[in-house]
C-alpha cells in the first residue's frame, strides 16, 4: 500500500469514504477503546502477552476511529486511518509522534496475527499497553 501516501488518496480509492457524522459512535468508540485497555491490563496480568498486543491495537484503533466517526469518515483499511490522522498533524491539532505509533503498532499487530514466529515478550506488551493508554488519552483530548 505504499502508492496510498495520503488521505486524499485513501478517499480516491475508496478505502476512506464520507458518511454522516456521528458524536455518538465516536462516544462509543472511544469507550470500546477503553475496554479493550481494560482487556489488555487483564491479558498481561494473566501472562498472555500476545493477546495484550492484539487487545492494546484494538483499543488504539478504535480511539483513532472515533475521530474517523466524529467527522464522518468510514474506513476500510487500518492504514488509512493513520492516513487520515495527518489531516490533524498538518492543521498543527495533533503530534506526528501518534500517527508513527498508530502505524508502528499495525505492523506489529500484523505481524503478530499473520505470522508465525512472532511471540510478544512480557516487556513488549507491557510498552504497547503503556502506548495504547497514551494513545486512547490523546484521541479523546483530539475528540474535545
Amino acid at each position: 500500500m505504499n502508492q496510498l501516501n495520503s488521505y486524499k488518496e485513501c478517499f480516491k480509492r475508496g478505502l476512506l469514504q464520507k458518511v454522516q457524522p456521528s458524536k455518538e459512535k465516536a462516544i462509543d468508540s472511544i469507550q470500546k477503546a477503553e475496554q479493550w485497555i481494560k482487556e489488555s491490563q487483564m491479558t498481561l496480568n494473566a501472562g498472555a502477552y500476545d493477546s495484550c498486543i492484539a487487545s492494546s491495537y484494538l483499543a488504539i484503533f478504535h480511539s483513532a476511529r472515533a475521530i474517523l466517526f466524529r467527522d464522518g469518515v468510514r474506513e476500510k483499511s487500518h492504514y488509512c486511518i493513520a492516513r487520515y490522522l495527518e489531516k490533524y498533524v498538518e492543521d498543527g491539532s495533533l503530534e506526528e509522534e501518534w500517527v508513527t505509533l498508530l502505524d508502528r503498532m499495525r505492523e506489529i499487530r500484523h505481524m503478530d496475527q499473520y505470522t508465525l514466529h512472532y511471540h510478544a515478550t512480557e516487556e513488549e506488551a507491557s510498552s504497547f499497553l503503556k502506548s495504547a493508554t497514551n494513545f486512547v488519552t490523546r484521541m479523546t483530548q483530539l475528540l474535545g
